[in-house]
């Protein structure tokens, strides 16, 4: 009577007197069933996994787990993942004991060096694409020094190419009789402090004015490193061979007078110096030296006091435009006639107060710039010319060069073969690396077919040749408003194209720095906006997220600067009617 008691409890008149008291224990077990697994599935991940792979019997104890989860009382005295369930003071005992296998999963994660590696997947990948790069570099060349590309920028007669004379002259690489030769020549001529420059300064013309027309290169070496020297024009007329030159250079050297008004001439508003600082900045060049020159000078005689005065005026503009004057920026005094602290430190005889490095003491010790040895082959072409057959001449942006590539000559797509790879010093080499100045001799293609501003690039990879982008402007120096259909001419590595502001897309608030929804009117000086720029014909270019030195660019007019910006879009329509239509252009037409 119990038991009918018992089930008319539950007021279940239709059913059997057995199923009311049995389905009740087995609905129980049933969300104990899945509830165990997950359990289960969230432990190996903890601990258990860790305890399991210790011990050997891990492979019988993972089949029974689902097997027996009806029955949950025989497991727990055999699995030890139950105990802690039942007893809290057990478990504290059974983790303590196991503690060393975590610890052998600690040791494998140390090979990442950091703390975040566990968590930050860039900063994993970062490493390993630098642990890569320095074996292919040792692959490749062994254990051969770094190499360094500076560039020698200034104002017009700062004392750019007597300092780069100097130190070649230094360092060896122009020897004695060689410079006794220019002296003398120089002294015939009536320019007899000039020899030094001349060193760089090859040309008539140049050596006839005493300015630097074209840039200039040259090749030495320290104990510790391997440097190439540009050394680019101060005149603005040259503005646009010296951003070329800085497309090129890893490192700036701006060099300022420190006479009585030639300082004060070069940085007022007419002056190259404001303007060098911002183009070498929009070129990618993000350590800057900047050697105070002339020191010994009858009107300064190494004056600690002009010194300052001038390290004063100088770094808000370089806050200004870009860099930290903190980690970017480093002051030196120097004289680049008489070889005062070019090679070795200054006597204190001499200069008291200085207590700093030479300049080469401190090109040999800053932070090396990053190589992308293993990305995709990018050499923007400098120049051309026809010797034995086609020679480019440029700088490997990114990725390796090795004799007989088969490789991709854009915009044109055409495809060449490497026939031999020059250094700086005119040796042939097999191999050249991100960071090389090359000359490259190339089968398939005639000189006449290119023109500065190709990119040799890889045919798996290649570059990408648009007609149209947008891109973030910030206006620098506009006399007039910059409306839509402003045509300006664009340099882009080594690239000079006018193109056209086809369309203003959107203006940034000073205040919030957000961008607008409508598109604005017209721009002036100061603004930053985004447009959509046109150019003629195809141009070699890429995003700035992707390749830094390939997505920033200059605008210029009427022999000024007018904005610098970079490339956030590509626009690969216009690309794709050509490449996909080349055969069909002439029956549409």
């Amino acid at each position: 009577m119990s038991k009918l008691n018992a089930g008319a409890f539950s007021f279940v008149p239709g059913k059997s007197f057995k199923t009311p008291a049995q389905p009740a224990p087995e609905s129980a077990p049933e969300p104990a069933q899945p509830s165990l697994p997950s359990l289960d599935d969230l432990g190996p991940p903890q601990t258990i996994s860790l305890n399991i792979g210790t011990s050997k019997p891990t492979p019988p104890a993972t089949p029974p787990v689902p097997q027996q989860p009806q029955s949950q009382k025989p497991p727990p005295p055999k699995a030890q993942a139950p105990t802690p369930k039942s007893d809290p003071s057990p478990a504290p005992a059974s983790t303590t004991t196991k503690l060393p296998p975590p610890s052998s999963n600690a040791t494998s994660s140390k090979t990442f060096t950091l703390e975040k590696a566990k968590t930050d997947t860039t900063a994993i990948v970062n490493e390993l694409i630098t642990v890569a790069d320095q074996d292919t570099l040792k692959d490749l060349f062994g254990d051969v020094k770094e190499h360094l590309n500076i560039v020698f920028i200034g104002h017009v007669d700062a004392g750019k190419s007597t300092t780069g004379g100097n130190l070649l002259y230094l360092c060896g690489t122009v020897d004695k009789r060689t410079m006794e030769k220019l002296e003398k020549e120089a002294k015939d001529a009536g320019r007899e402090t000039w020899y030094l420059s001349w060193a760089l300064d090859s040309t008539p013309q140049e050596r006839a004015k005493g300015k630097t027309v074209e840039v200039g290169r040259a090749y030495f070496e320290t104990a510790i490193r391997r440097y190439t020297i540009l050394d680019a024009p101060g005149h603005k007329t040259y503005v646009p061979s010296m951003i070329s030159g800085a497309a090129q250079a890893d490192v700036a050297i701006l060099v300022i007078s420190a006479r009585k008004g030639e300082f004060e001439t070069g940085f007022e508003k007419g002056g190259q110096t404001r303007e060098h600082i911002m183009l070498v900045k929009t070129a990618g060049v993000t350590k800057l030296v900047c050697v105070i020159n002339k020191m010994d000078e009858p009107t300064v005689e190494w004056s600690k006091a002009r010194y300052d005065e001038i390290r004063e005026k100088m770094i808000p503009f370089f806050k200004g435009a870009g860099f930290n004057p903190k980690t970017d920026v480093t002051f030196l005094p120097i004289s680049g006639y008489t070889g005062a602290n070019l090679k070795d430190k200054i006597s204190k005889s001499v200069c008291p107060w200085w207590d700093g490095p030479s300049l080469l003491g401190h090109l040999d010790t800053m932070p090396m710039v990053d190589r992308k040895v293993n990305a995709p082959l990018m050499m923007p072409v400098t120049e051309k010319y026809k010797d034995m057959g086609t020679v480019i001449v440029g700088k490997i942006e990114s990725g390796h060069l090795r004799k007989g590539d088969t490789l991709t000559l854009m915009p044109n797509k055409v495809s060449v073969e490497v026939a031999a790879i020059y250094n700086e010093i005119e040796e042939e080499v097999n191999v050249a690396i991100s960071g090389d100045n090359v000359r490259v001799r190339i089968r398939g293609v005639d000189d006449e077919d290119i023109t500065p501003g190709f990119v040799l690039t890889s045919p798996n990879r290649p570059i990408h040749a648009v007609r149209q982008f947008e891109a973030q402007l910030a206006v620098l120096d506009h006399k007039n408003i910059i409306c839509a259909g402003y045509s300006a001419v664009m340099h882009v590595h080594t690239l000079a194209e006018e193109v056209t502001l086809s369309a203003l897309l959107h203006y940034f608030d000073k205040a919030t720095g957000r961008k607008s929804k409508k598109p604005p009117q017209f721009a002036k000086k100061g603004q930053r906006i985004v447009a959509l720029i046109e150019a003629p014909g195809l141009v070699c270019v890429e995003k700035f997220t992707d390749y830094p030195q390939l997505g920033r660019f200059t605008l210029r007019d009427e022999g000024k600067t007018i904005a610098i910006g970079k490339i956030t879009k590509l626009i690969e329509r216009g690309d794709e009617e050509v490449t996909e239509g080349v055969a069909h252009l002439s029956v549409k037409a």
